[in-house]
């Protein structure tokens, strides 16, 4: 039997030194900048804002869009006024380029990981908090091989996934542990989900984990790939009864910024909510904004995708259920998956 291999990679926030270390004085504050105690009027600050390219994204891209423009890869926006509050945007590839600008105090709201938002707020000592959940279950299996149809099917099998460290490969283990399959499966990591798709159009027999809008992307691009297999259906197949949702993305701020601009954070929630309903309302329109910020490079795929994305906007008492819930069911699994402990009620920001 094949075991499990995991390849870790430095990714910061499970075990890099640097990071970590970075975490130990990066949250006092600045010569420059009020103590964490004292509240400032929002006319004066600028919002930073950091997103993983991917659904995480989408729901943010209209509010982008309306308030400082869409970001090209790994570079920020301009600075433009929104209501005497001033946003910049950054979109990166992969957690490891988001988390560290978390860490550092180099931005100051981030769409991340569910798991890695857990993460952070053990490894900095409770400096961050989650304001909203952004993205529902969207991982799917993705194979042009057609004995692949159920999820018992993976045995004897390499998989090949991106989001190590991420809420994808431990929400992907687990479901390997509750199906008997721990032992029987290769899991190999690539650094984006792009490799991941290249793999399949290059070998008939391969088999990866793919989000929306990829999923639709690599479908639409080649037409033998199939997605037999939504994780969120297995999700609710051996987590039922838990009361937990697949969260896959949500959106934290450092704790002392928010502390610092309340109203700012209750200025980019309400932004975010109109955002993501736009985007669930007019697929149409948000399709033009995804390929414009490079998540995929066709229209037609983005508005087929945006659908099946389960981009939302979740906030107070059902944010904290949802993603309480999901957490725990890690936890279980695997403590150092939330980074040792479950977060306390802090961690749930409450406008």
């Amino acid at each position: 039997m094949k075991k499990l291999v995991t390849r870790r990679e430095a990714l910061g926030l499970l075990g890099a030194g640097s990071l970590l270390t970075l975490a130990a004085c990066s949250f006092a504050p600045k010569k420059d900048e009020p103590t964490p105690t004292t509240q400032q009027t929002s006319s004066a600050v600028t919002v930073r804002v950091a997103a993983l390219k991917g659904p995480t994204a989408i729901g943010l891209l209209p509010m982008m869009k309306d308030t400082s423009g869409i970001p090209t890869a790994d570079a920020a926006t301009t600075p433009q006024k929104a209501d005497g509050i001033t946003y910049s945007y950054t979109i990166s590839g992969a957690p490891d380029q988001v988390l560290p600008l978390v860490i550092k105090g180099d931005t100051d709201i981030a769409l991340v990981p569910s798991n890695a938002a857990a993460v952070l707020y053990n490894k900095t000592k409770a400096a961050v908090q989650v304001i909203d959940i952004n993205t529902l279950g969207v991982l799917s299996i993705v194979t042009a091989d057609t004995s692949v149809a159920q999820f018992a099917d993976l045995k004897g099998r390499t998989v090949y996934m991106a989001g190590q460290g991420a809420s994808p490969e431990y929400t992907f283990r687990y479901l390997l542990k509750q199906a008997g399959l721990t032992d029987k499966v290769t899991l190999e990591f690539k650094s984006e989900h792009a490799e991941c798709v290249a793999l399949l159009s290059s070998n008939p027999q391969a088999v990866a984990i793919l989000p929306q809008p990829f999923t639709t992307a690599a479908m639409a691009k080649n037409t033998n790939l199939k997605a037999p297999v939504a994780l969120v259906d297995v999700w609710n197949e051996y987590a039922k009864g838990s009361g937990s949702q697949f969260v896959t993305g949500v959106t934290v701020v450092r704790k002392e910024f928010a502390r610092q601009y309340p109203d700012a954070i209750v200025d980019f929630l309400s932004r975010h909510e109109r955002s993501v309903r736009a985007v669930n309302e007019n697929p149409t329109s948000a399709a033009q904004l995804v390929v414009e910020a490079d998540i995929v490079p066709n229209e037609k795929i983005a508005e087929a995708a945006i659908p099946q994305c389960n981009i939302v906007s979740l906030t107070g008492d059902a944010m904290k259920k949802a993603l309480s819930g999901y957490l725990s069911v890690l936890n279980e699994f695997d403590p150092a998956s939330v980074g040792g402990k479950l977060p306390d009620d802090d961690f749930y920001y409450r406008v």
